[in-house]
């Protein structure tokens, strides 16, 4: 790809971001919780068929997905699930094909009060798009899809076929992305624009989600010497598990990733519901938990160990050692995941990378997950993740920098042209 054609690329997307801008506001509006995904999946079906593109739309099913690498289980409602997928066919075959993949859900806004604008009435101000999911991670989806409008609008158009995935469920299981490999979804790589600060993610944490289920015995608060708190007793597990994610970090000191990190490995009592009332000693408590494992670590070994380590603080217990607590798993059991085997499409994606922002890319180390770990450890697809810079991720007022979000749009789109090839239009 020679200079003039990178640079119309590049002026494309400038003439375009406005536009781009205006489309991930109204996608930023809406409030696409889990469960509620479909009005959005909506919109990216609409903005697919527009540009011509072939648009897959179907309902997740399950069952098809159980016994695949990854799966999390499914608590809610999972009737209106749905991915979309739209694929570009090339008339000429010249390139390397690619996966472009966004989630569209996003996490609780928490009390409204506590945010400056509504959640889900985007604001742009000094520099920033402000809204739930602006940064995590609707921007950078729409950006991937004016990326593909800018080599058009430059006049040109890929030589390699290219899926635009829309998933849910990222945020809590991910089996929207195992739906598209399921679907027999293949490319030569894959590439997530997630806000990652404008760095290369190296190695990514796994995470398990579980739940204790503690009882108590109740009874009149006037007595509560001869009763069991079922919400004291959950806080003493969580103690032990508190205890349990210093043994982990301990661990995380090997890894070659990691060691970097002061505390990677984060321990989450993130729900809490129980008892019925004020003045009676509670009779149960649920407590819903995350907390994250390195790659290599088996998710299997892991759970045993927490598994062994409830059960212990329960026999230390006076009422939990008769009465011991339940551990459920409630959402992700995902593995972590380290790009490796990738040197062909982290060098595309270094050129653009130079050529947009200078120099060469800096790696992260995160210790949050992204869905790259389905393509990488299920199908050796390599998986880039990259995007723009923002703040406050499930916290209040979220956004994302604008002028990130052109240089990743920019870049996005001069790996496209790059990877897939492109012929004149």
């Amino acid at each position: 790809m020679n200079a003039e054609t990178q640079q119309r690329i590049l002026d494309a997307v400038d003439v375009g971001f406005e536009a781009q801008l205006a489309t991930t506001s109204d996608f930023v509006a809406i409030p696409s919780t889990r469960g509620a995904e479909g009005p959005c999946q909506d919109m990216i079906g609409d903005l697919l068929r527009e540009r011509g593109y072939e648009v897959d739309d179907w309902h997740i099913d399950v069952d098809d997905l159980k016994d695949l690498r990854g799966f999390g289980p499914i608590e809610h409602d999972f009737s209106k699930a749905r991915t979309v997928v739209g694929t570009y066919r090339p008339q000429t075959n010249g390139g390397k094909s690619l996966i472009l993949q966004g989630h569209c859900d996003v996490v609780p806004a928490g009390p409204l009060e506590l945010w400056d604008t509504p959640p889900f009435s985007p604001v742009i101000k000094d520099g920033k798009m402000f809204g739930r999911g602006a940064c995590d991670m609707k921007s950078g989806t729409i950006g991937a899809l004016y990326a593909l409008d800018a080599i058009k609008a430059a006049g040109f158009k890929p030589t390699a076929r290219i899926h635009f995935q829309s998933v849910i469920e990222e945020e809590s299981t991910g089996v929207g992305a195992l739906s598209t490999l399921q679907r027999g979804y293949r490319a030569d790589a894959c590439f997530i624009p997630e806000p990652t600060g404008g760095k290369m993610v190296r190695s990514q944490v796994g995470v398990i989600w579980f739940r204790l289920r503690v009882k108590g015995h109740p009874i009149h608060v006037a007595f509560a010497g001869s009763g069991a708190n079922a919400i004291m007793a959950a806080y003493h597990l969580i103690q032990a598990l508190q205890k349990l994610e210093i043994e982990w970090n301990e661990r995380a000191k090997a890894d070659r990733h990691f060691k970097t990190l002061n505390h990677p490995i984060n321990f989450n009592p993130g729900i809490i519901k129980g008892g019925d009332w004020a003045s009676s000693v509670p009779a149960w408590c649920d407590v819903d938990c995350r907390i994250a494992v390195l790659p290599g670590w088996s998710i299997a070994d892991h759970q045993k160990e927490i598994m062994a380590c409830v059960a212990a603080a329960a026999r230390n217990h006076r009422f939990l050692a008769n009465n011991p607590p339940e551990v459920e798993w409630s959402g992700f059991l995902s593995e972590g995941y380290e790009l490796t085997d990738a040197a062909a499409p982290e060098a595309a994606f270094g050129k653009a990378f130079n050529t947009v922002y200078g120099g060469e890319i800096q790696d992260l180390v995160f210790t949050a997950l992204t869905d790259t770990r389905f393509y990488g450890l299920n199908h050796g697809i390599p998986s880039l993740c990259f995007g723009a810079s923002g703040g406050e991720m499930h916290g209040f007022n979220e956004f994302v920098d604008l002028e990130s979000l052109k240089k990743s749009t920019k870049a996005m789109a001069l790996f496209i042209a790059d990877w897939c090839g492109v012929e004149k239009a």
